[in-house]
């Protein structure tokens, strides 16, 4: 193994872990601010679900995430690769010091868009998959608010006979399951983002044959990465979860029930069509929505906008990293 593809697989890991310590914790925000959980089995929960969504989901997502841009073979493909991942690990670092939450989905595709900018420009652009991405965007911001808003609307005419101490009981105990749904589809999504640029360094530096067709990711690499982006939601979730769950809005548990369907639901839809979603987004719009169908007033919008720019400025800011890294680490080593 050469030294710039153990280099690359480091930083492969280490954008893993950011993504279990920055952005896994968003999926399991929910059911500890409506007080269901204590954050420590939260994040126990939500650290085992992601491990199964790893495993289970197929790997459609995966192959739009690695062919979001053209990678060339040997060195000049790994230190795209590499640059990608050192974009990511940065920006979801820096954004984690202020308890901002940040897609490292969205990181990581700005971050293979800019360092393959560097090498080819925008011919290293493959635009069908990039299609794709701006099809989950448009999901993770505006539907998942929309329905997030009517989806607790119904929820809460549906319920509105029940009395209150039995819908809490039904709603807490609806609320464990869809929090679990809703890891496992962030294990489903970012898992398999993460595997695909894995599975790719591997066959850029020469150790796995090209892909044809689909991507057949061999288990060690799946073992790999859920272990991994589970050990970064043990260690680094508390944070992100008081800015999610506590401070940006403060919902009943039907509301958290319905945003963690919502979010959910629509990530299993963008999982089965290989379309990458970003957990924060789509969890976090559901979020605003439910809140915001008892009034706009009940959504902290200071930190909401603050959310908001921190996602409007990840796909210049990283694009500008990636391509920045690649070039100079091209210039160093080749």
């Amino acid at each position: 193994m050469s030294p710039l593809l153990l280099f690359a697989l480091i930083l492969v890991g280490a954008s893993v872990f950011v993504n279990g310590w920055t952005d896994a914790p968003n999926a399991i925000a929910t059911v500890v601010s409506t007080r269901v959980l204590h954050p420590r089995a939260a994040i126990l929960m939500g650290a085992i679900l992601n491990f199964l969504g790893v495993f289970l989901a197929g790997s459609a997502v995966a192959m739009t995430t690695a062919s979001i841009v053209s990678i060339d073979s040997g060195n000049a493909g790994l230190i795209t690769l590499a640059s990608a991942q050192l974009a990511i690990v940065l920006w979801a670092v820096s954004a984690w010091r202020y308890g901002i939450p940040t897609s490292e989905s969205h990181a990581l595709i700005a971050g293979l868009m800019g360092a393959g900018m560097s090498l080819n420009g925008f011919d290293s652009f493959n635009w069908g998959s990039i299609q794709k991405v701006f099809i989950g965007l448009f999901i993770s911001t505006f539907v998942g608010f929309v329905f997030g808003v009517y989806g607790t609307k119904l929820v809460k005419l549906l319920s509105s006979n029940a009395k209150r101490r039995r819908a809490n009981r039904f709603f807490s105990r609806g609320q464990i399951v869809s929090a679990m749904l809703m890891a496992f589809t962030h294990g489903a999504q970012d898992g398999q983002k993460f595997m695909g640029v894995m599975y790719l360094a591997l066959v850029v530096g020469g150790i796995y044959p090209a892909i044809s067709g689909t991507m057949s990711i061999p288990i060690w690499i799946m073992v790999f990465c859920s272990v991994l982006m589970a050990v970064g939601t043990s260690i680094g979730g508390y944070r992100i979860i008081k800015t999610m769950g506590m401070d940006m809005v403060k919902l009943e548990k039907y509301q958290g029930f319905t945003a963690e369907i919502v979010a959910s639901v629509s990530m299993l839809l963008a999982t089965k069509y290989g379309i990458p979603l970003s957990t924060t987004n789509t969890k976090a719009t559901a979020m605003m929505g439910a809140g915001a169908s008892q009034g706009l007033n009940k959504v902290d919008w200071g930190i909401a906008k603050e959310m908001v720019t921190a996602w409007v400025l990840t796909f210049p800011a990283c694009m500008l990293l990636g391509y920045l890294f690649a070039t100079v680490i091209r210039a160093i080593v080749l």
